[in-house]
């Protein structure tokens, strides 16, 4: 049922919106796709692996031009259908050729869940958020990471966590990696958000590329939805980190043998979207430009809320700023986010995330003192 109040904001989606509340185009995708037009390019089925060249530029994004593992040719990668379908893929792998089951954090993305069940796994949690502080609970994480059996597969948020937006900082990641060396686990990571977690691409990859400085290998699945505007695309990448050439040949191989029955193989218009800004000096550098805009938009609206939630309430809020991404983790319950919505038509899911991309100049007053209503404090 539709809410017919005048004044209504929603902020559950996971898209970005503008300071209007509308959709956002890179400038940068605009004039990708004028010269994409002039190329008169055809429209046949693009290989199992999918774009060839905007796979190797995907790779070379997540883990950096002069990464050792690219040098050593010893990734495999294949184009997917954005970040789900990336993921479908590396979980079905997982199932087949690794492990029967896989660890998640607590809590994570939605859909993570589901895509693991359906591709055969079983899932187990570990600690990551602290509930008290609203941020990282790295003891809780580390011992969960210990505790479990050698071998197993582990989901990381590579940034801009979903839904918590806490992130390790630099020095955490490296007591996660050396964690899981020790104990020879299999990581994942979900990169959905890089470059617009902080608005710095070569930033937001730190925890993949200290895995790769580590010696370890793994799989990542990466997405373009967010960072570049291209939701509506489907353009993603799943890549995996092997030991030698060889046996990423083989890697590559068995993911093939996945892809055709599941998808056959992936659209292209988006791909070449990615490919023409990534190649070219001059569209990658706007790119920077209008990612780091998203970023600094969101981050502004991230401190105008805290400001405003801090007049007048005794609860703590350092949260709010101390958060990356998209998503902020407000700490409200499910009885605070219901009356939020019944009482001031304010949305929230119901774990009370705020999308912050849907936070503007024009609603942040408002929803700042609906929250104070709600929680009375």
């Amino acid at each position: 049922m539709k809410d017919p109040a005048e004044k209504k904001y929603t902020l559950a989606v996971g898209a970005y919106r503008d300071d209007d509340g509308q959709p956002h185009i890179l400038k940068c995708v605009r004039e990708a796709e004028k010269r994409l037009l002039d190329k008169t390019l055809n429209h046949e089925y693009a290989p199992i692996v999918g774009v060839q060249r905007f796979v190797d530029l995907s790779i070379g994004f997540a883990l950096g031009g002069d990464s050792p593992a690219i040098a050593d040719n010893r990734v495999s990668a294949v184009q997917t259908l954005s970040g789900t379908g990336a993921c479908r893929l590396a979980k079905t792998f997982i199932k087949r050729y690794v492990t029967g089951s896989i660890y998640v954090p607590d809590p994570t993305w939605g859909n993570h869940i589901p895509i693991a069940k359906d591709s055969g796994l079983d899932v187990n949690t570990y600690r990551y958020l602290n509930r008290d502080t609203q941020g990282l609970d790295l003891e809780g994480l580390l011992t969960d990471v210990n505790n479990a059996p050698n071998g197993s597969a582990f989901l990381l948020h590579a940034c801009a966590h979903n839904p918590t937006g806490v992130d390790p900082r630099p020095e955490q990641w490296k007591e996660i990696s050396a964690a899981m060396k020790a104990k020879g686990h299999l990581a994942f990571f979900d990169c959905a958000y890089q470059g617009f977690a902080s608005g710095d691409a070569n930033a937001d990859a730190f925890g993949i590329r200290r895995f790769v400085e580590d010696g370890h290998q793994f799989m990542l699945a990466q997405s373009f939805a967010k960072n570049f505007g291209l939701y509506g695309q489907r353009v993603g990448c799943f890549s995996v980190v092997c030991k030698d050439t060889e046996e990423s040949k083989r890697v590559l191989s068995q993911i093939k043998i996945l892809v055709r029955p599941m998808y056959s193989s992936p659209p292209i218009h988006g791909a070449r979207i990615v490919q023409t800004i990534l190649e070219d000096a001059e569209l990658e550098a706007q790119w920077r430009l209008d990612c780091k805009g998203m970023a600094d938009r969101v981050i502004g609206m991230r401190h105008a809320l805290r400001s405003r939630l801090e007049k007048g309430s005794s609860r703590n809020w350092q949260h709010v700023t101390d958060q990356i991404g998209m998503f902020c983790y407000s700490g409200l319950t499910k009885q605070e986010v219901e009356r939020l919505a019944d009482e001031y038509h304010v949305y929230f899911t119901h774990d009370g995330r705020i999308s912050m991309a849907g936070m503007t100049t024009k609603n942040v007053d408002y929803v700042a003192e609906s929250i104070k209503a709600v929680i009375g404090e």
